[in-house]
């Protein structure tokens, strides 16, 4: 990395948010991933914008990431600088009906924040391990629930270091996707339109849901979520299973025993293996059933 940039960050920012040489297997739900150059937590938008200004200047390569569940780090790690949000920037705020979200918060407390003020929306992102911000970026869902059903802005920084505002019918939410898979910005803080409701009702919802993520998927393992996106008129998991792929591994890598949909580290597992494993599957799926499965998690990074 260029000195100078590492001594602009030194200088700039609080040093106990800068680190250097980063082991991402401590910053993604897969426990797997090679160094980053640098890794800050931003507290402010104001300190992403000059960050992400001074990088730019700098010649440094900028990768953004929140809580790293739905991302396999590769193991040569990530070159440059990497933004993580984080509790550092998770503030959550009702207003009326309307709660505004660092893009750190974790969906988790989002959902119970709504919960204790009244406001029905949330239920189906309580479970999900994921970040605000990420799950933004990812149009995160899970039944039958959306993000999309309940963002009405998002503010971003930039690649240039520009502050922006979007409005929800800007944001190309489509099955996994938002516009911001094609524009490399800075997801700093989400508002989300919810409706009221009896916090009671909503707190039973949460906890039935949770209690059915707990049943039905692989938590005692750490894992990216669900490996693959779901294709049309089918459910990957159940093509997997079919497929005779149960249980099957390489290297600590394996396909879940309980959920056939998760690709799990069971220990030791290294970037590698999960990709010679996703490439297993979907030489396996297709041969049976001439479905081509694509992955939902995020591959980053050096081989």
């Amino acid at each position: 990395m260029n000195k100078d940039f590492i001594d602009f960050c030194h200088k700039t920012f609080d040093p106990s948010r800068l680190f250097m040489n980063a082991p991402m297997r401590f910053h993604t739900t897969f426990c797997i991933g090679g160094p980053a150059d640098m890794l800050f937590y931003p507290a402010s938008i104001d300190e992403v914008q000059k960050i992400i200004q001074a990088a730019k200047s700098y010649g440094e390569l900028i990768t953004l990431m929140g809580n790293g569940s739905n991302i396999l780090v590769r193991d040569g790690g990530i070159r440059g600088l990497v933004v993580r949000f984080n509790h550092t920037m998770s503030s959550i705020v009702a207003s009326g009906s309307d709660i505004t979200v660092g893009a750190g918060a974790l969906l988790k407390d989002a959902a119970a924040f709504a919960q204790r003020q009244g406001l029905t929306g949330m239920e189906f992102a309580a479970g999900i391990p994921g970040s605000i911000g990420g799950a933004i970026f990812m149009n995160a869902g899970a039944y039958d629930g959306e993000m999309k059903s309940i963002v009405t802005q998002v503010k971003t920084v930039s690649a240039a270091g520009e502050i922006r505002s979007y409005a929800a019918h800007e944001l190309n939410f489509d099955y996994r996707h938002s516009i911001f898979h094609e524009r490399e910005e800075a997801i700093c803080e989400v508002r989300l339109h919810l409706t009221p409701g009896n916090p009671a009702d909503i707190l039973e919802k949460m906890t039935d849901l949770n209690g059915r993520r707990k049943s039905r998927q692989p938590l005692e393992y750490p894992s990216a979520g669900s490996t693959f996106k779901r294709p049309p008129g089918y459910f990957a998991g159940t093509l997997i299973d079919e497929a005779g792929l149960k249980g099957f591994t390489v290297g600590g890598a394996q396909v879940s025993r309980k959920h056939a949909g998760f690709i799990v580290n069971i220990g030791g597992a290294t970037a590698n293996d999960v990709q010679r494993l996703i490439a297993v599957v979907q030489e396996c799926v297709y041969a049976r059933h001439a479905v081509r499965l694509v992955p939902e998690l995020r591959i980053i990074g050096e081989p």
